[in-house]
């Protein structure tokens, strides 16, 4: 690991999630912390102040939302750069969607990226990078 290393903490409740984001990021000098569920995330975020959190909208114990607008209240969180990681849009019929702009209107803030799963790795790699500003 290099000796600039940023922390990114991925949240999601699939553990082929955690080992793809650490395949995709690790190469690029990344520290990869992982957390199952969303209490975990929020105990990840607080104990080691990553420099940039993934969450998985659906996590059993707390929500990606519940996380994301904990993690926004927090002063030592509320501005780590966050990216909503989602399948829920691909879903087919009448069940929820949601966009940046609605969790604007819901949470008066938003994220800093939403990616859709399936994810390109290209995609993931370079918001991370953008993000992080790294080139």
């Amino acid at each position: 690991m290099a000796p600039t290393a940023k922390k990114v903490l991925i949240a999601d409740d699939e553990p082929d999630v955690h080992a793809f984001v650490q395949a995709v990021l690790e190469p690029d000098g990344h520290q990869v912390l992982t957390a199952m569920d969303g209490q975990a995330a929020l105990k990840t975020a607080y104990a080691e102040r990553p420099d940039l959190i993934i969450l998985d909208v659906e996590m059993p114990k707390k929500s990606g939302f519940d996380v994301f607008e904990e993690l926004r209240r927090h002063e030592a969180t509320k501005s780590i750069p966050i990216i909503m990681l989602t399948g829920i849009n691909q879903r087919p019929g009448p069940g929820p969607k949601f966009s940046a702009k609605d969790m604007t209107l819901y949470y008066e803030s938003s994220p800093d990226a939403f990616i859709e799963k399936p994810v390109d790795p290209a995609t993931l790699r370079d918001t991370v990078n953008r993000l992080l500003n790294r080139p």
